[in-house]
């Protein structure tokens, strides 16, 4: 089981570094493939636009019949998004989860979350209220948050440096 743990997650990683249309990154934290940091731009046309949010990724034991363990990294103004922690209501990541669903799957869910809010069912209350009374003053907040927390320089793709020659 762990040998296929590993096989599935390494292919995974690999599949996100294969198309970086979507502009989707993963790197593993002190070469583990079972913590990883992921990155992905806000959704065009959002409060998050000009955002490069990071996601702390665990992957448990029971992977791929477990979920993700995910949090943003960078601070998120959203209704389903603590704004404390990180921690993110998303069905997905609880009991809607499937085998199906993949590394690059759920960062692409988390991005679409951004633009999909569902205030019925936050994990921050006081960021759903603002949403659903004040929707404008929200938008803006959001934006606040954004270009305060997740302003970042694109990933730059380096090559590894071939060690000098003595």
């Amino acid at each position: 089981m762990a040998n296929a743990r590993l096989n599935r997650i390494m292919r995974e990683i690999a599949a996100c570094e294969r198309d970086p249309s979507d502009e989707i990154t993963v790197k593993m934290v002190d070469e583990s493939p079972f913590h990883l940091i992921g990155t992905f731009p806000g959704p065009k046309n959002s409060p998050f636009e000009e955002g490069l949010f990071k996601v702390d990724i665990n992957v448990p034991e029971g992977y791929p019949f477990q979920p993700l363990q995910m949090r943003f990294i960078s601070k998120v103004y959203h209704p389903n998004v603590s704004s404390q922690s990180g921690a993110i209501c998303l069905d997905i990541l609880k009991d809607q989860w499937t085998p199906i669903y993949t590394l690059k799957t759920t960062l692409m869910s988390l991005r679409s979350l951004l633009c999909s809010p569902e205030p019925k069912d936050p994990q921050d209350a006081e960021v759903a209220k603002h949403y659903t009374k004040d929707f404008k003053s929200y938008e803006q907040t959001a934006r606040e948050w954004t270009l305060k927390y997740a302003k970042a320089d694109p990933p730059q793709v380096t090559k590894a440096t071939e060690e000098p020659s003595a």
